[in-house]
């Protein structure tokens, strides 16, 4: 049996490649295949750091008779979801319509031209709360196939088209009122815990981005109580830095532990900005604490981030355990700080007899209140003798569109913290990105070791590396960046354009699916079409070109529906919204050696605002152009003020104009 994902640059499908089952990467060869011998496809969708399908695998693909039960009667195919989001999005429509849920590890059967007629997530090895074993349902599916073979291909044709026919109807453009979306926004709020919603409970980053941009009392209260509840909980690693990716209880306490890559980075943005306006001290020692993580864990030899790391990792018997290389007992505590110390940080960290999570462990928190400098040097000696416990994995690919995040994120926290390191190491990351994933013009998704990947990238690689590299031109100056980032929105508008206005999530030459994929939702991440619409904001300042923003005002249009329906799903497309119409957003241009006068510029600046850095006679960005005189150079609106060298001569000329309303 030939090892066809041994070759691959994903660490998910290299995680499976000893299996004894016959697994294909998804490829038109596969689908052929499955033509050829007549049989369906069983399609496997998961990803590096996902327990369950760490536990399905295990249970299930390493097991010889479930293999050969699958390799006899179907074509099977292994999917990384990060390496193809486009396969995974409308394979998971179809699991979600088919069952009313979704999740991974994503199983769907379907027919051998690519359509799904059985879809669930994880299946069990023996019948279990209401599920057939994955034997019984392989053997089930295997028997209909031989069986009722048109009736079983009629139903991946009828849910095939339902699914194409949803995919592409759009609904009607409608207005917005902003009043009202951060009301049906505010209402889910959790007024004990922070947060929207009970549990699991996930960082409502791009939310909180969009409350924050407007200067209500009750959203900037609710975005606040909502951070200082993260930081201080169980989600956020106290010793190490990060956060986790969902909290599964309403408080924030017990985390579900893989670290993603791309929540790090948009809660990185959001930190640092709300620390730029509010001041307040754990915020600037998250930021801190989160840079150091991605620093020391995330960071490839390359200079790029990693995507994750895992849940799971030995505990002190050598046994896979979620959780195993975060959580403490009290024991353990003496162990490493003797008794005095051990009590005050179980106390600062409420690590209890009983324990927060399981088997009498505890999750660290900061809820205590305890002082951070006597916190420190108890911090930094758990971290150390955690450090010599088993690592969770890490899936070392590289993704173009969480990199490009991560690169915005890190300069604007770079330029607001003056963090020179951080701004090289963010310029760093995108010249990896710029040399290694863009192959014959067209940019690729993924990389691992320097090898780029095979997948095509979407409509959020485009957008968030753009973004990225824009946010590095306004922040050293460099035209280079802004060129790069202009043409790969230029990509977008060539490659991804639909009939609304908007754009779909695939290029109009990739592979051709079911359904062309176009998610307009802002979830954990967001869309394609409200990163690529923020990028365009941000050209259009460096550039002062009215084009820009005339684009993305076309486009923001396309998310109005989901704005005004759902607005807890369409936190980016609430910021642009509310930076543009309530907000006084700016071009700033700091001309001179003034790099405290830069730094509150950084701080200071209006959402929706950009800043940028140079010097007398510096031409590279149509902002700095002829602008002779040192200060602070604020525009709106093709309207210059007076530069100004004082920071409250900043603050006055930044005063907002009367808001319209």
């Amino acid at each position: 049996m030939p090892n066809r994902l041994a070759a691959s640059t994903s660490p998910y499908l290299l995680q499976h490649a000893d299996n004894p089952v016959d697994w294909w990467p998804w490829s038109a060869q596969a689908l052929a295949e499955a033509v050829r011998r007549e049989v369906p496809i069983f399609l496997s969708v998961g990803y590096a750091a996902c327990h369950w399908c760490h536990v399905m695998a295990h249970e299930s693909f390493e097991d010889p008779a479930v293999a050969e039960l699958l390799n006899g009667n179907f074509v099977n195919i292994k999917v990384d979801r990060e390496e193809r989001p486009d396969i995974d999005a409308i394979y998971m429509n179809a699991t979600t319509a088919m069952t009313g849920q979704g999740g991974w590890p994503m199983s769907v059967f379907l027919t051998p031209q690519g359509k799904p007629f059985y879809a669930g997530t994880y299946f069990p090895p023996r019948p279990a709360h209401g599920r057939p074993s994955f034997t019984q349902l392989v053997t089930a599916i295997a028997d209909a196939w031989r069986d009722r073979r048109e009736e079983v291909t009629a139903s991946g044709d009828h849910i095939a088209g339902e699914l194409a026919r949803l995919t592409n109807r759009q609904p009607a453009q409608t207005s917005v009122d902003l009043l009202d979306v951060e009301e049906k926004a505010l209402a889910d709020f959790d007024e004990v815990h922070g947060g929207f919603g009970g549990a699991p409970k996930f960082p409502p980053t791009l939310l909180l981005d969009g409350l924050l941009a407007h200067d209500i009392d009750e959203a900037h209260d609710a975005a606040i109580q909502t951070l200082d509840a993260m930081t201080r909980g169980g989600i956020h690693d106290q010793l190490g830095g990060g956060f986790a990716r969902y909290s599964v209880d309403s408080g924030w306490v017990v985390p579900h532990f893989e670290k993603m890559l791309y929540d790090n980075a948009l809660l990185l943005g959001t930190l640092a900005r709300t620390w730029g306006s509010d001041q307040r001290p754990r915020h600037a020692r998250t930021v801190h604490r989160l840079v150091e993580w991605l620093f020391r864990e995330m960071r490839t030899p390359q200079g790029a981030f990693a995507a994750s790391l895992d849940a799971d990792s030995l505990d002190a018997n050598g046994r896979p355990t979620e959780g195993a290389f975060y959580v403490w007992n009290r024991d353990q505590l003496v162990e490493v700080l003797g008794s005095e110390d051990a009590e005050v940080a179980a106390a600062a960290y409420t690590v209890t007899d009983e324990g927060t999570f399981e088997e009498g462990f505890s999750t660290l928190q900061d809820i205590a209140g305890v002082d951070p400098d006597r916190l420190e040097p108890i911090r930094q000696r758990l971290l150390a003798a955690r450090d010599q416990r088993p690592r969770p994995a890490r899936d070392d690919k590289v993704v173009a569109a969480w990199n490009g995040w991560l690169i915005d994120s890190l300069t604007t926290a770079a330029m607001i913290f003056a963090e020179p390191e951080w701004l090289a190491a963010a310029e760093t990351a995108a010249q990896h990105l710029w040399d290694t994933h863009l192959v014959d013009g067209r940019l690729r998704r993924t990389s691992r070791d320097g090898r780029v990947g095979d997948a095509p990238a979407v409509l959020e690689d485009h957008a968030a590396l753009a973004l990225g590299f824009l946010r590095l031109a306004a922040a050293t100056g460099s035209g280079e960046w802004l060129r790069r980032g202009e043409s790969l929105l230029g990509l977008i508008e060539e490659h991804f354009t639909a009939e609304d206005g908007g754009w779909y999530d695939t290029a109009d030459d990739a592979e051709e699916l079911f359904a062309r994929p176009r998610e307009l939702t802002d979830n954990v991440t967001p869309s394609g079409t409200s990163t690529a619409v923020i990028a365009l904001r941000v050209l259009g300042r460096l550039t002062g070109e009215g084009k820009y923003a005339e684009r993305a005002d076309r486009a923001r249009a396309t998310l109005d529906p989901i704005l005004t329906a759902a607005p807890r799903f369409a936190g980016w497309a609430l910021l642009d919204h509310t930076s543009q119409e309530y907000g006084a957003p700016a071009e700033i241009a700091v001309i001179g050696d003034l790099p405290e006068l830069l730094q509150q510029a950084w701080q200071v600046a209006p959402p929706g605002s950009v800043v940028v850095a140079g010097n007398p006679g510096d031409t590279q960005i149509p902002l700095l152009a002829d602008r002779t005189t040192e200060g602070a150079h604020v525009c709106r609106d093709f309207i210059c003020q007076r530069p100004v060298t004082e920071f409250s001569d900043l603050m006055l000329a930044l005063r907002p104009p009367t808001r319209r309303e």
